[in-house]
């Protein structure tokens, strides 16, 4: 099974507690590929960068079976960059630098090799551009996930309605569904999206777990208690794409297998936050992924 998958190539800069890392290598679809490249190796990217991204690093996503032919390179420009600081209980940060820079002219056109995936992760981009993905598929897909933010719910309500639409999963977090869907209950957030379009939601709730809701189902995973977390970046973003990994590699959507895929998805999740920018996404393998899954299991396992 193919998953395509879109949003940004970037640099970060990242400020924690536990030291400040410089420009590294971050973006939604650099994560989500790098976490999906643990179960599928047919995963086809859609982002732009300026000449300054490093080739280096094309090269490592390519060696894990990542498409590069839709990511758009631009001479003499810069990619785009984004830094933050992240506050004591490392759940609040303050952005303090977005520079677009190649991103402004981001207006993607699917290569031909690329119509016809089965799975489709849309990273948080404007609702425009991700409506724009999908109208360019050949065919409908087995699953297009969304994942969106409370920024364009603020600036682009109706463009991002508009998309939902025309997915069958969204992925936000909690304080998200909550403004999305004007209700404070998550049961009742779930169920006024679903009327929006799409047929399954993931609530994350970061260091609480996260949510799997159906119109008539509902499933909770919790996050894995860790000794240090060092760098929350791109934590939502490996999830998707452990998420996503997960379902293309087994190609069974149904609620039971998705919810494997949470605890897939957190587990590469849990990996993320344990080090800056990609750096302990760089090093697992299947034997670790698979300890740290049998760890969350224990988590919630009981007899009745």
């Amino acid at each position: 099974m193919s998953l395509l998958t879109i949003g940004t190539v970037a640099f970060d800069d990242i400020e924690t507690p536990f030291g400040h890392a410089e420009k590294v290598v971050g973006g939604a679809c650099t994560y989500i590929s790098w976490a999906a490249s643990y179960f599928i190796h047919d995963i086809k990217l859609v982002s732009i960068v300026g000449d300054d991204f490093p080739t280096d690093e094309l090269k490592a996503m390519e060696k894990r079976g990542v498409d590069l032919t839709g990511l758009e390179i631009i001479p003499g420009k810069k990619t785009f960059f984004w830094a933050g600081r992240y506050h004591a209980n490392m759940n609040q940060r303050d952005t303090l630098t977005t520079d677009l820079n190649v991103l402004a002219e981001f207006n993607p056109v699917l290569p031909v090799s690329y119509r016809r995936c089965e799975y489709v992760m849309l990273g948080n981009l404007t609702p425009e551009i991700q409506l724009q993905v999908i109208r360019q598929l050949d065919n409908r897909p087995k699953l297009i996930a969304l994942d969106t933010m409370n920024f364009w719910m603020d600036v682009a309500l109706d463009g991002l309605k508009s998309v939902l639409h025309e997915v069958d999963l969204l992925t936000i977090n909690d304080e998200e569904a909550r403004q999305l869907s004007g209700e404070y209950s998550l049961v009742l957030a779930a169920q006024k999206i679903f009327e929006m379009g799409p047929k399954f939601l993931v609530v994350k709730k970061g260091e609480h777990g996260a949510f799997l809701f159906t119109r008539d189902r509902i499933f909770y995973a919790p996050a894995l208690p860790l000794t240090e977390v060092k760098d929350p970046t791109g934590a939502g973003d490996t999830f998707a794409g452990g998420f996503m990994g997960y379902l293309a590699k087994t190609d069974d959507i149904s609620f039971e297998n998705m919810k494997r895929a949470i605890i897939y998805g957190s587990a590469m999740a849990s990996f993320c936050v344990e080090a800056f920018s990609l750096d302990r996404l760089k090093t697992l393998d299947d034997g670790l992924i698979t300890q740290r899954v049998k760890r969350f299991a224990d988590l919630v396992h009981f007899d009745i």
